[in-house]
């Protein structure tokens, strides 16, 4: 019996590849070719004089009329100085580009009628809320965001830089995407945001299906193994303290939002992430995405958390 059974499971595993494999060619044979427009250089080459035909160009990077704005930006010292530094790191950007290509293969081959959109490099205000925008036929990348978490221009705090590296522009793009394709729910319970979140986490699990989950989520690979650790403690919390259907606002700055780490008041708040919230909603996705395997990764966008999460089966491990 217990031969039969291993046989089986062996079986079952090889499906699995072959299932997994079959995927990836299909997505191999999707023709795309993103064409990468470098804002960056274009802005910090142009002679002043000359700015009235880039603003021609791309009307969208300026708001307002005053060009001194622009023309003291291009001249100042330090804005100079980092166009240099993104240069040195993106001197060649053929290997993101085609990192692109993978990308938009696998979005053409889940969502076939997305346009294959423009990816535009710029510099811009270390705004690290708006690190890569996804909008709709184009894809803006702030570069200089992803200089590397030790770069000497970042005066952040330490959660934040972690991923200001160049491995995390895909996956900022993906929840980029994701955000904007996934329908907002007027449910706000804790338990709802978790889902929301999880379903972006859970697009990347088959969009860049080659990033570790730590890319995935923008976490350390000790925070991953923390989270797995601590899933089934962390889950008895959220029952016991009736945290799942509460809405308390306060509840998504605790264990949603980013945030150097959770925030349950007790002594595990030092060794927690961040964000684990959504870390335990994407688990619950890919529990019931694995149970309900007829389901499209398009239709689990437009379903409700509450029905994902009543039929996710969902049950942490031990």
């Amino acid at each position: 019996m217990k031969i039969y059974r291993f046989a089986v499971v062996l079986c079952l595993f090889f499906l699995s590849c072959n299932q997994k494999s079959k995927v990836e060619k299909e997505v191999e044979e999707i023709p795309v070719d993103i064409k990468v427009e470098r804002f960056d250089k274009v802005f910090f080459e142009t002679k002043p004089q000359d700015l009235a035909k880039v603003k021609k160009q791309y009307p969208f990077f300026f708001p307002g009329n005053d060009d001194n704005v622009w023309v003291q930006k291009m001249n100042d010292p330090i804005w100079r100085e980092v166009y240099e530094e993104v240069q040195k790191k993106y001197s060649n950007f053929e290997p993101v580009r085609k990192e692109f290509n993978e990308l938009f293969q696998h979005v053409k081959y889940y969502f076939p009628k997305t346009k294959i959109p423009k990816v535009i490099t710029v510099i811009a205000e270390m705004d690290y809320n708006a690190k890569s925008i996804y909008a709709d036929s184009l894809v803006v990348v702030a570069l200089e965001l992803y200089l590397g978490k030790n770069h000497k221009f970042y005066e952040f705090p330490n959660y934040l830089k972690e991923n200001f590296e160049e491995r995390q522009i895909m996956p900022d793009v993906v929840s980029s995407f994701s955000y904007r394709n996934i329908p907002n729910s007027i449910d706000k319970s804790l338990v709802a945001q978790m889902v929301f979140e999880g379903k972006q986490l859970y697009a990347k699990d088959l969009l860049i299906p080659d990033y570790t989950d730590a890319e995935k989520m923008g976490y350390t690979p000790e925070q991953i193994k923390w989270c797995e650790e601590n899933e089934a403690y962390m889950w008895r919390y959220f029952i016991e303290n009736e945290m799942l259907y509460s809405e308390d606002p306060k509840l998504r700055a605790r264990f949603i939002a980013p945030a150097p780490f959770s925030k349950f008041f007790l002594e595990i708040d030092n060794d927690s992430p961040g964000r684990v919230g959504a870390w335990i909603g994407w688990q619950m996705v890919r529990s019931y995405m694995k149970n309900n395997s007829d389901v499209t990764l398009a239709d689990l966008f437009k379903i409700e958390p509450k029905e994902i999460f009543e039929k996710s089966k969902y049950k942490p491990k031990k």
